[in-house]
């Protein structure tokens, strides 16, 4: 059976931080995306979406200080979560959502950045999206915060430094902490830029060992976060079709 199109949010923090592969499911499946930069304008009604995608950004959870508009939008992630709206969130999208649902995010003793070795946990082998994956996979970091989702969450994935995945048991909501949706351009513009990263510096990789191996793994990503995307988009229209959002 042919599912039918959903209309999706895009919550995007910042320019070089897109939806990238998760952008190019969506056209191919004929999905209507609405892109929201939550800096630059008041958030949507959270009625009318039938999945919402939330993307990473180089600012952290804590810091509404600096970033007023992060109040907004954790009031439209309530909303959207109040309504069962299925919802994705990548990296700093995943400790938004950790952090909404009841859970928090904190910062690491060490930035994870680069390739990393993760590993599903038992629970993930009914979860919809992350099951088919494989049991051990190298993933993309960029990151210096993780999220600790809410009592009764499913941890699906975990790398040695923290939980890489997760899902709600109130909602059909997952996060992520690697980047799934990274393209090697989107991996190549951040290295370039790791100058305007403080963690990354301190951190000091080996930048051009790092674009090397991006260089080798890409296109085994780019499957990785396609199946992902994929898999959550027919979920949230098996749900839409269902007349049910949770």
């Amino acid at each position: 059976m042919k599912l039918e199109a959903v209309r999706v949010l895009s919550i995007v923090h910042e320019h070089d931080a897109g939806p990238g592969v998760f952008a190019d499911v969506a056209r191919e499946r004929g999905q209507e995306m609405v892109e929201w930069i939550p800096a630059q304008g008041a958030p949507p009604a959270a009625e009318g979406f039938d999945a919402v995608l939330v993307f990473g950004g180089a600012m952290h959870v804590d810091q509404e200080d600096g970033h007023e508009w992060l109040a907004a939008e954790k009031q439209l992630l309530r909303s959207l979560l109040g309504l069962g709206t299925p919802a994705l969130g990548v990296c700093l999208g995943a400790q938004l959502l950790a952090e909404v649902a009841g859970g928090e995010a904190r910062r690491m003793a060490q930035p994870e950045i680069g390739w990393t070795l993760v590993e599903l946990t038992g629970q993930a082998a009914a979860d919809p999206v992350l099951a088919p994956l494989p049991a051990r996979f190298e993933a993309f970091q960029w990151h210096s915060y993780q999220a600790s989702p809410p009592g009764g969450a499913l941890s699906l994935a975990r790398s040695e430094a923290c939980v890489q995945a997760f899902s709600l048991a109130a909602a059909p909501w997952w996060g992520i902490q690697f980047h799934a949706e990274a393209t090697r351009e989107t991996i190549a513009g951040w290295i370039a830029g790791y100058r305007s990263d403080d963690d990354a510096v301190r951190a000091e990789p080996n930048w051009e060992a790092l674009l090397r191996q991006t260089d080798q793994k890409i296109a085994r990503w780019k499957e990785i976060g396609v199946g992902i995307c994929t898999r959550f988009l027919d979920h949230a229209a098996s749900l839409r079709a269902g007349g049910a959002r949770g």
